[in-house]
């Protein structure tokens, strides 16, 4: 009998590019079984705090928070320049501490770089990334925090960019902003979580070796139907930092934990 284990990740276009193949037995699986559990990244978070599945996508900042149950895959990631959160607003809305912020969720990366960048803006309420720039086009919120493909598409919707959040992470750290992660769980001996490392790795090297293999699992869960969104979303995402963390990578997550003091010795497989 295979071994089977709960996969969680998100619907966004990078994810499913990368987990396409492991999920849909593309590749050898070595004796695994892999049982996908796709959901908004929000509630990976939450679920990962509670050590909800044996392997989770989840935001860095969230993963400050569960980083005892938990340890960081090689493989998998989204980090980078140039991709990281962006404050948007309507272009007559004038921003003060007390403005209104869709944020989309606590425990996201976005969120706690715009703790960093603008302590004084609390009045912050989670939603559904999706939906963020539909409630600031309609007055509900006077600015929101967008991630995902929604950095391709805001400014069709009438909004404007306040800034650019990755921007602000450089410019305070010279490093890659690190947004997401592939979390295994430490109930794993380090062989296994070797062996599922790799296999993540092989499944990107499928993903990106055979060109449009992934594209009707993509569609399927992306947001936006836009093919050239997906690609652009995709494109941006999925980078070098994907197949391999690096010093740098690892660097830039260990900046993270400087930020908010907290030991990241043993957080990587």
């Amino acid at each position: 009998m295979p071994m089977k284990i709960n996969l969680a990740f998100s619907s966004c276009p990078n994810d499913t590019f990368i987990f396409d193949a492991l999920v849909n037995n593309k590749i050898d699986t070595e004796g695994l079984e892999f049982n996908p559990i796709i959901a908004d990244i929000d509630k990976l978070n939450i679920w990962s705090t509670n050590h909800r599945y044996d392997i989770t996508k989840l935001s860095y900042y969230a993963f400050t928070k569960c980083y005892d149950k938990y340890k960081l895959l090689n493989s998998g990631s989204a980090l980078g320049d140039g991709c990281g959160p962006l404050l948007i607003k309507r272009p007559e809305a004038i921003l003060n501490s007390n403005s209104s912020i869709a944020i989309p969720g606590e425990l996201t990366t976005a969120n706690l770089l715009f703790k960093i960048a603008y302590p004084a803006f609390t009045n912050k309420t989670p939603v559904l990334f999706s939906e963020i720039e539909d409630l600031v086009c309609s007055g509900k919120f006077d600015a929101g925090l967008i991630i995902h493909e929604n950095r391709f598409t805001f400014q069709k919707k009438g909004l404007v960019k306040v800034e650019d959040l990755g921007d602000f992470w450089f410019n305070k750290t010279n490093l890659p902003i690190p947004l997401g992660g592939i979390a295994i769980s430490r109930n794993f001996s380090k062989q296994e979580q070797k062996k599922i490392d790799r296999l993540i790795l092989n499944s990107l090297k499928f993903s990106l070796s055979n060109k449009g293999s992934a594209s009707k699992y993509v569609k399927a869960y992306a947001q936006e139907m836009d093919p050239k969104v997906i690609q652009s979303h995709i494109n941006l995402y999925v980078n070098d930092f994907s197949l391999d963390l690096g010093l740098k990578g690892r660097n830039a997550i260990k900046k993270v934990f400087e930020e908010l003091h907290l030991d990241s010795n043993n957080i990587f497989v």
